[in-house]
């Protein structure tokens, strides 16, 4: 029993790490390893229009498997027996799903749709996350990556 309740606290620490971190990646404020000396082309213009949207949770898989774990582990000190088999298969589905709507819940985050008209009239839409503060009429850069990525800054 001992066994059981020392590997249910380290299968609950291991579920609860991958769900603790809300990604940034969505940040303007935040460069991943690969943009950093980068070239970017940097582009002037106004907002248009502002809106706020939800930009959905992280969906790796990694809070499904922490929680199916879990939830077999947790099952396995129910009983014996055919209820015990029972109970491991019923806290691992159990488990995975309470896993995966946890890991998506913890790391949706609220965004902006930005709607910017460039200098030269071409009128774009990134969505970011809502870290910064903006208005329509609000003088921007929109900051380019060759990959197709783009961020808005004041």
């Amino acid at each position: 029993m001992q066994a059981h309740l020392s590997l249910s606290l380290a299968l609950l620490f291991a579920a609860a790490a991958p769900l603790g971190c809300v990604p940034s990646s969505m940040s303007a404020d935040s460069y991943s390893r690969s943009e950093a000396r980068q070239v970017h082309r940097v582009q002037h213009g106004t907002v248009l229009i502002v809106r706020p949207v939800a930009i959905e949770g992280t969906k790796s898989g990694l809070g499904g498997v922490a929680g199916g774990a879990l939830g077999y582990v947790l099952g396995s000190a129910v009983g014996g027996g055919s209820g015990q088999r029972i109970a491991k298969v019923a806290g691992g589905i159990a488990g995975a799903a309470g896993g995966a709507a946890a890991e998506e819940g913890l790391t949706r985050q609220q965004g902006l749709e930005l709607t910017v008209e460039l200098e030269g009239g071409e009128v774009i839409v990134v969505v970011q996350a809502a870290d910064e503060t903006f208005d329509p009429g609000d003088s921007v850069r929109v900051i380019r990556r060759s990959g197709g990525t783009a961020r808005v800054v004041q």
